[in-house]
């Protein structure tokens, strides 16, 4: 797989960009999921031609209506940030980007809890977000957004890393791909939709098992559509555990009853909270190896993504 190009709020690289000449430099992000990324860097508030240091700023307005206005001076800076953000949104449109994170609470760059001010400035609204954080996720409803903050959750960077290894694997095999590409993305991501939302996964089944039979191209665009609602629904310790429980079943034929008890042990110890979802997990892998099941080792619920990330070790 090529590195996951993703945009990201200049100053969680290290770059000195914010408005009193500092950064927000976040490790696990360049660090640990750096490995695998390649990131593009936009700082709205810098490249619109702001210097560095600067006056700081705010949303004044109402929820629906509102204006991106510096403290002091009162100047306001929305004609010069719509008018370079046209530009910006064209160039980040051709580099493809599979997700973006941004900066928590930034007025221009903030994806929730950014607060909207009265005249007065008293706080109008408490849940905004930024200027052109709102312009880009307006132009790219498809691609997946999530700011710093909430990365540091467990469950919700285990989530959105997740979802954007799927959405690459999308881009590499099935976006250009033919029918058969479309298949065997399903296929391999059975029990990872299962995990989300099994509705769902009853519906991208239905899409795939007619593909044949229809525009192939509107099916691809419909089937991307639902996957991103699946996606949406986090994945729950009861739900992964109906996973865990579909899985061992193909093994029902495979293992001793000194095995049997000791994977359904495991998945008990994780459902009610004693061990991390990591652990049954190995423990499947071990036996997939064991029995040399080919059907488990495509699936990407196993392996969803590097081992070396940690993910599956918190949730």
């Amino acid at each position: 797989m090529n590195k996951i190009k993703i945009g990201i709020s200049s100053c969680l690289l290290g770059n000195e960009v914010r408005f009193d000449g500092q950064h927000k430099h976040d490790r696990f992000i360049t660090g640990t999921l750096g490995k695998w990324c390649e990131f593009v860097p936009v700082c709205p508030e810098v490249e619109c031609g702001l210097s560095i240091p600067r006056e700081s700023m705010r949303l004044v307005g109402t929820k629906d209506s509102f204006r991106l206005i510096t403290n002091k001076t009162r100047e306001d800076i929305t004609p010069r940030m719509l008018s370079w953000a046209e530009k910006r949104l064209d160039e980040l449109e051709t580099e493809d980007l599979v997700a973006f994170i941004f900066k928590t609470k930034s007025p221009s760059s903030g994806l929730r809890a950014v607060k909207i001010y009265k005249e007065d400035g008293n706080v109008a609204y408490r849940n905004g977000r930024g200027l052109f954080t709102g312009l880009f996720t307006e132009r790219f409803p498809h691609i997946p957004v999530e700011d710093e903050g909430r990365l540091h959750d467990p469950g919700i960077r285990e989530n959105f890393i997740e979802k954007i290894f799927i959405l690459e694997r999308w881009k590499e095999s099935v976006r250009g791909g033919a029918e058969s590409a479309l298949v065997d993305f399903h296929a391999r991501h059975k029990y990872t939709l299962m995990a989300h939302s099994p509705q769902k996964l009853k519906e991208l089944g239905k899409i795939t098992a007619s593909v044949g039979n229809s525009d192939y191209t509107a099916a691809r665009d419909k089937y991307l559509d639902i996957l991103l609602g699946a996606l949406d629904n986090k994945k729950t310790v009861s739900k992964n555990t109906n996973v865990l429980q579909h899985i061992m079943g193909y093994f029902k034929k495979n293992l001793d009853s000194d095995e049997k008890a000791e994977l359904a042990e495991i998945i008990g110890r994780y459902k009610s909270g004693y061990v991390p979802l990591i652990v049954p997990v190995t423990l499947l892998n071990h036996f997939v190896r064991k029995y040399d099941q080919p059907y488990l080792k495509n699936q990407y619920y196993l392996n969803p993504h590097p081992f070396e990330i940690g993910l599956l070790n918190h949730v």
